[in-house]
């Protein structure tokens, strides 16, 4: 199963890339043995349109042509679900067992997603109620995914 993040923006050199680098590379060795063939991120750039919807609905074609076909869709939002890091850990390993090629977490720009997008994922997550910069979203989410894959493991980085 491959791993995906798509989100719209571009993340800077710096600290916040660095460690978001540092998780990518934890994920890619941890979970090769697992059967996670890759984790990849995809930077979509912002809409630049007047208006917030034409906005999200611009980056939601654009989020969309970057998903494979038959992946799983994980759309990232504040109405989601608030899962422990078990039961994404759980869901990620029914999802590859299960033979799915790939899964896609989605993050939107400074306006969210559009609506077509939420109402095609297979799950929606959320980091709480709490708006959150993009790049944290991104580090948080590449932790998390991290975490899943050991908790998978059954690797003791993760303590309840």
């Amino acid at each position: 199963m491959r791993l995906t993040i798509a989100a719209v923006g571009r993340m800077k050199s710096g600290p916040d890339r660095d460690l978001a680098d540092r998780y990518l590379d934890r994920v890619a060795k941890a979970g090769r043995s697992l059967g996670f063939k890759s984790i990849d991120i995809t930077e979509i750039g912002e809409s630049r349109a007047s208006r917030a919807e034409e906005r999200m609905a611009e980056e939601a074609s654009a989020l969309t042509r970057t998903i494979e076909p038959g992946a799983v869709r994980i759309v990232l939002d504040s109405s989601g679900a608030a899962l422990s890091s078990e039961d994404i850990a759980r869901q990620i390993g029914r999802w590859r067992d299960a033979g799915r090629p790939a899964a896609c977490f989605i993050v939107g720009g400074a306006d969210g997603l559009a609506p077509t997008l939420k109402s095609d994922a297979d799950l929606t997550l959320s980091f709480g109620a709490a708006t959150w910069p993009h790049q944290l979203v991104r580090i948080m989410l590449l932790e998390q995914i991290y975490r899943a894959v050991t908790i998978l493991a059954g690797h003791p980085y993760h303590r309840a």
